[in-house]
């Protein structure tokens, strides 16, 4: 028997809900090239380097190689450039904005000893790891409804649970099922109660439907905007033995915060449907924080020649998502349905344990004229993991993870000219996809370039970077799993500004 809940305005505390899937373990588990501009203008080979702010997020030992107290803070600008295709039709988006992108310093401590430790280091470093502003349109003819994303929902739920009882509203019944049974309960429910689904028998028990629309062509329109971003901050600690050997480690503390709005509008004239037109309206809304920790050593083979090693442990985040949806639908006698449960969907908090990453790096220094500097990286994506992993639901998507996801190689290679107090400098990377069938996500490709003005106590360095790689996201991640194609080129302006301290 079901049950009224009362609820405390629009809150409802979704204890069985889920909604977490293989998109939101990439989304928060991905990082972005970041930092100050001399590190992105290098496309950030600096595992083997040191003497940068940003470099101790590839590196902790990084830090002992500066020779001085110093720091470092970072504007960026970013253009996003997007070209959508969805069954033939392509539109084009753009998006811009400001951002502080980095702030940080290092105080170093010569020992004055005979020691062979010769200083040490303690820095703290903020850094944006991953902007999520993003906005897109995708508008083409189907012949997928979403009539079968409210179908395969409800398949397997009662009747009984879809149906108001006397004095029992949508907010109520929908509140209801979020707390005693799960996310497709509610699914299903929208569907029937917009028209969307119906029954095939009329009676308590039964657990069977069919659509009140009928097969053909559906025009569609899906619109995505995203904002929020993930940053972490560094705590690190190095020292140099002799002058061959610099060892370091990171404590870092993450937080994310992401909403994201999709707005789904389908149409049809076809023949026998009895709903010609709906509207399905998404939010969610999510924050969350976390921690790793990393471990780094840089040795000086020669004056020439300098190697590099770290380890990046796994982040362990803690997160929180809250959801709200909204469904209207028309007829062919242009009769309007509205089902707004106007509750606010409080999932369990949740952790998601991101993949470790190993880094290799060599450098070859040409005295005070320059450097070649090459980073690679190594990452398996297929070991992120929802916990607890006792949840069948988690369960069940980590098996997809597993499945879906891959191990990828990312290679940076950068270089640096020196004329008197100006720098030049250049970069390459190339990232590996991390979908197994490299089509939800292709290979990334980035060019960078930048120079630098040395003023003694100040440093300012400007760079360029272009990042392009191709995705073919689903509109949703089951049933109506439509893609739409979208070329995304990146191009970001970055600034710093940095002086002794």
């Amino acid at each position: 028997m079901k049950k009224i809940f009362l609820t405390l305005g629009v809150l409802l505390i979704a204890g069985i809900a889920s909604a977490q899937n293989i998109t939101d373990a990439y989304r928060y588990s991905s990082e972005e090239l970041n930092g100050t501009a001399r590190f992105r203008a290098m496309s950030g080979a600096f595992g083997a380097l040191g003497g940068d702010l940003s470099a101790i997020s590839v590196n902790p030992a990084g830090s002992a190689v500066f020779l001085n107290s110093f720091g470092t803070i970072t504007l960026a600008h970013q253009n996003s450039d997007k070209k959508v295709d969805y069954f033939g039709t392509t539109t084009s988006n753009e998006n811009s904005d400001i951002n502080f992108n980095q702030a940080g310093g290092v105080l170093i401590f010569d020992t004055r000893t005979n020691s062979p430790w010769k200083k040490f280091s303690l820095s703290v470093n903020y850094e944006q790891t991953n902007n999520f502003d993003d906005a897109y349109i995708a508008t083409g003819v189907s012949q997928n409804s979403i009539d079968s994303y409210f179908l395969s929902h409800a398949e397997g739920v009662p009747l009984d649970l879809l149906q108001t009882r006397e004095d029992e509203s949508i907010t109520d019944l929908y509140a209801y099922l979020g707390e005693n049974y799960d996310f497709s309960a509610q699914q299903a429910f929208l569907g029937y109660q917009g028209y969307v689904i119906d029954h095939a028998n009329n009676s308590p028990e039964n657990t069977s439907y069919n659509s009140f629309i009928s097969p053909g062509n559906f025009n569609q329109e899906y619109r995505n905007v995203a904002t929020g971003l993930n940053g972490k901050f560094s705590f690190n600690v190095a020292t140099q033995f002799q002058d061959f050997l610099y060892l370091g480690a990171n404590l870092n503390t993450h937080f994310l915060n992401y909403d994201r709005s999709t707005r789904f509008r389908e149409s049809n004239d076809n023949a026998g449907s009895a709903t010609n037109e709906v509207r399905f309206n998404n939010n969610l809304s999510t924050i969350g924080d976390g921690f790793s920790f990393q471990l780094g050593a840089i040795a000086k083979l020669s004056q020439k020649f300098r190697i590099g090693a770290s380890y990046h442990s796994p982040t362990w985040f803690n997160i929180t998502e809250e959801a709200t949806q909204y469904l209207e639908t028309n007829n062919n006698a242009n009769e309007r349905v509205i089902v707004d449960p106007n509750v606010l969907n409080i999932y369990p908090d949740y952790t998601l344990k991101t993949p470790g990453k190993l880094t290799g790096s060599l450098a070859v220094i040409f005295g005070a004229r320059g450097l070649i500097s090459f980073d690679y990286s190594y990452r398996d994506y297929s070991a992120t993991e929802f916990r607890p992993t006792s949840d069948p639901e988690f369960e069940f998507q980590n098996d997809l993870i597993s499945e879906e996801l891959q191990a990828t190689s990312t290679f940076r290679l950068g270089g640096e000219y020196r004329i008197n107090n100006w720098s030049l400098r250049g970069g390459y990377r190339f990232e590996q996809s991390p979908y197994s069938n490299e089509t939800t996500m292709g290979d990334l490709t980035g060019y960078s370039g930048g120079l630098g003005y040395d003023f003694g106590n100040m440093k300012i360095d400007l760079a360029y970077t272009n990042t392009q790689y191709e995705e073919n996201p689903r509109l949703y991640e089951r049933d109506l799993t439509n893609t739409a194609k979208i070329d995304r080129d990146f191009t970001n302006v970055i600034v710093s500004l940095s002086f002794g301290l």
